[in-house]
């Protein structure tokens, strides 16, 4: 009787072979259609990556572009670097150095530095009992014009070494860029290219300066002669009058 009771006790009870019917019927149904379907969405996944992989971007020539630009930063940034940042000093005495040093800073904060500099190598604005006051306006027009010039200088220099470090940084994510991340790259390119514009009109529009200056100023010594002619023309011919 004892064994046939524990015999009893260790059958399912009505209530317990129900609940594991449920996860029965749940287990097969997740291993059979829903398992069909993920079976199949798997293979299309698949079917997806290697399409992409084999035809829209093959792997192979993703890693053969990856490598020419790690090949072309390796051979030839250390070297367009030493181009760009190329300074060829040619000064011998003291002030000149000094004001040469300045030139290829590549700084702007050297600007006050600059005008200091300027003022010992090519002299100050002469004295109200020196010069004519016509030529001591000139003389400052044209420190004027080129102190500004070469401020200019120094702050077209320091952008470009900020477009050089942006161009640096676009070929390191060049390097390691995933497929599909091009229109992305050449938006930040593009970017990159108006900053340069940028920088390019503002020297233009400095040399502009530079080049009415000169002109303005030849023409003053034009006007300066037709006047002294004009002047001569009277004393002469009052001379011969009062002959």
């Amino acid at each position: 009787m004892a064994a046939l009771f524990g015999v009893a006790l260790a059958l399912p009870t009505p209530a317990h072979a129900g609940v594991f019917g449920v996860f029965d019927s749940i287990f097969s149904t997740i291993q059979g259609d829903m398992g069909a379907s993920l079976k199949a969405i798997n293979q299309l996944t698949q079917e997806v990556q290697q399409l992409y992989q084999e035809t829209v971007w093959p792997l192979a020539m993703v890693n053969s572009a990856r490598g020419f630009v790690s090949n072309s930063i390796t051979s030839y940034r250390s070297y367009m670097a030493q181009t760009f940042r190329l300074s060829s000093p040619s000064a011998t005495l003291a002030n000149p150095q000094q004001f040469e040093t300045i030139l290829h800073s590549r700084t702007s904060t050297q600007i006050p530095a600059l005008q200091s500099s300027f003022t010992a190598n090519y002299g100050s604005v002469p004295a109200l009992n020196v010069a004519s006051p016509q030529d001591r306006v000139m003389v400052d027009i044209d420190d004027a014009l080129g102190q500004e010039n070469l401020k200019t200088t120094l702050i077209a220099d320091q952008g470009q070494d900020v477009v050089l470090a942006t161009a640096d940084q676009m070929e390191n994510q060049i390097a390691v860029s995933a497929p599909g991340s091009a229109p992305f790259l050449t938006a930040q390119a593009q970017v990159a290219n108006l900053r340069c514009q940028a920088f390019m009109q503002k020297m233009l529009a400095a040399d502009l300066r530079q080049e009415a200056g000169r002109i303005a100023h030849d023409n003053v010594l034009v006007k300066r002669r037709a006047t002294s002619i004009g002047n001569l023309n009277q004393f002469v011919s009052g001379a011969l009058t009062h002959q």
